[in-house]
Parts: C-alpha cells; structure tokens; sequence
C-alpha cells in the first residue's frame, strides 16, 4: 500500500476543513455553511460568486488575508472568508450605480453613506442565506471589530441606521423591499 500516494489525494471538503481550523474561528466563514446559498444570492441580485483555492490571495481585496474582494461585477471569496466579508463587498457591488460597478477593482468607495448603506444591506441580505441571518451577522461584525457610535451593530440597525436605510433605498431602489426586514 502507497501510503503516500493516499495522503496526498485530499479532498476539497478536507482542503477547506484545514483551511478552516487554522484560522480564527470567532466569526462564521464560508466553510461552515458552503458557496452554494451564497452564490444563489448573490446571482439572484445579479453578482457572481468566485471560489479562490484556499490559501491563494483573494483577488480585489482591499483589506488582504481571507477578506472577499471585488473585481466588477464578482465578489471573491476562499473557504476561510467570513461571511460578514462577502456579504459586505456584495452589499457595496449592490448600492453603486451599474456603471461604476463595471469598473470597481478592490476599493469599492469613500462615501460614507455608501458604506453605512452597505452595512445596512449586508445585515439584511443575512436573512436570505439559511444558516447566517442578522443576528448572527451582527454578532460577528463586533466580534470582528465594525465600530459603530451606539456600541454594537445591533444597536445602529436597531436605533441609528436612519441614514443608513434611506441611502440604500436611493442607491438601490426596490432592493430593500424585496427582503422581508
């Protein structure tokens, strides 16, 4: 028996498994709930999904390690990108005009309304992927480090997100209402 030669046929479930243990498991990432939901939604809203292989640098990332990037129209994501991450980048894709879309390589704006409109969505696009939903995605986003003036994300939805909600309903008319928040 090739002892060898069965070790090193591992397979990408093991591959992602690894990549997964050797990375901080505070927040939730891709691996423990797959590309499958992620990529629907995201399709669905007229983005793509690409799958880096674990432990390739993530095209488009503006923050580098296992943050999503984004690259036009797609968002690019490895088995150890949180899914606060990809949610976020998406949510920046979806509040740009078409045009701007088109072209955007990495950094997605400097407008903060356009940031906290992209916060905003990506706390409501969580509901949408079976295994996340807000809850979970705000926890995670404080455990990652989002600053927020109330404390906490939950707070800011909850309370302070005003701002936030009419700015992304101008930047993306009818995307709000389609998800039942």
């Amino acid at each position: 028996m090739n002892v060898g030669a069965a070790s090193a046929a591992i397979s990408d479930s093991a591959a992602a498994a690894i990549a997964a243990e050797a990375a901080p498991t505070v927040v939730l990432r891709l691996v423990d709930i797959g590309f499958d939901a992620p990529r629907s939604l995201l399709e669905s809203l007229g983005l793509q999904l690409a799958r880096v292989a674990d432990g390739e640098a993530i095209p488009g990332s503006f923050w580098g390690e296992c943050e999503a990037g984004l690259v036009g129209s797609t968002v690019y994501a490895r088995a150890d990108t949180p899914v606060h991450s990809l949610l976020h980048e998406a949510s920046h894709l979806l509040v740009m005009p078409p045009e701007r879309r088109a072209s955007v390589h990495t950094d997605a704006s400097d407008s903060v309304l356009e940031e906290d409109a992209a916060c905003y969505l990506q706390i409501v696009l969580a509901d949408a992927i079976e295994g996340v939903g807000s809850d979970r995605l705000m926890q995670d986003m404080d455990a990652w480090g989002y600053s927020f003036r109330l404390g906490s994300a939950r707070a800011w939805f909850e309370s302070d997100a005003v701002d936030a909600r009419e700015g992304l309903q101008a930047f993306a008319p009818g995307l709000l209402e389609s998800f039942s928040r």
